[in-house]
């Protein structure tokens, strides 16, 4: 999250290196095309929750290094990238407001981009270095392949996490594992498992960890619990498409707060 903000706030250019330095500098080639991506995806400031330009730089930079490299982590990178663009466009509405998963019309998703990268995950899952973004990419793969949010096989999903963070463990794929337990095994697992990463600290300041806690205890009826997790989420989040979802989700909560009131 550091250095997404960094190559935002200070405008970092990225520059792809020769063809004989790529192996020695792989690591941080993909780990620059990952962050370009991810801004274009989620953008962290702006009137647009995208930015079509950031993604499509990435997706040229993952082709080049699929082409150059021998390396299962560059396919890894580029199916990851392309399985998430498959989405993008499908995830918000036309003003910037945000459209969860369950709710997107997944006749709608871009089919070429899921075959690419499905073809990607194909020629590459049979290789023993399982990197980070193989990974990922293979989390990514399984929501796709599912035809609705509830044939979505969570346990295999469980599983690769677990296989993530023994690979490169990191808050954001603990806070992640967690609310896919949850999927798996009922929100309580998924709040206990929240809980624990945020006890951590290292995710007091990101909005997501709040928003995924104030969910679940919405969930579990937990109202006042949950009004305060959003409260916390609204005054770090960034991104106006963010913003608008929170103060929708406190807004329904007031509303049910009215009701059983009156």
């Amino acid at each position: 999250m550091r250095a997404k903000a960094k190559i935002r706030d200070q405008a970092i250019p990225y520059e792809i290196p020769a063809p004989a330095e790529l192996p020695a500098r792989l690591e941080s080639v993909l780990r620059v095309g990952y962050l370009i991506f991810n801004e274009g995806y989620a953008a962290a400031e702006g009137p647009s929750p995208t930015r079509d330009d950031l993604c499509g730089d990435a997706i040229r930079l993952g082709r080049l290094l699929v082409e150059l490299l021998d390396e299962p982590e560059a396919p890894g990178l580029l199916a990851l990238i392309l399985l998430h663009e498959a989405r993008r466009r499908r995830a918000s509405t036309g003003p910037g407001d945000i459209i969860l998963l369950e709710d997107q019309d997944r006749s709608k998703w871009d089919s070429e981009r899921i075959a690419e990268a499905q073809g990607l995950l194909e020629r590459t899952l049979g290789s023993r270095q399982v990197g980070s973004y193989l990974s990922q990419a293979a989390i990514a793969g399984v929501h796709v392949e599912a035809p609705s949010v509830d044939e979505i096989d969570w346990v295999r999903i469980v599983e690769l996490y677990d296989l993530l963070l023994r690979i490169d463990p990191s808050p954001v794929a603990a806070l992640n594992r967690a609310v896919a337990l949850g999927m798996r095994d009922g929100p309580e697992a998924a709040l206990a498992g929240i809980e624990a990463v945020l006890r951590e600290g290292d995710l007091d300041d990101y909005h997501l960890a709040h928003a995924a806690r104030a969910d679940i205890q919405r969930r579990l009826g937990l109202a006042e619990a949950a009004r305060a997790s959003y409260q916390r989420a609204l005054e770090l989040a960034r991104q106006p498409a963010d913003r608008r979802f929170l103060q929708a989700r406190l807004a329904q909560l007031a509303v049910k707060r009215t009701t059983v009131r009156d």
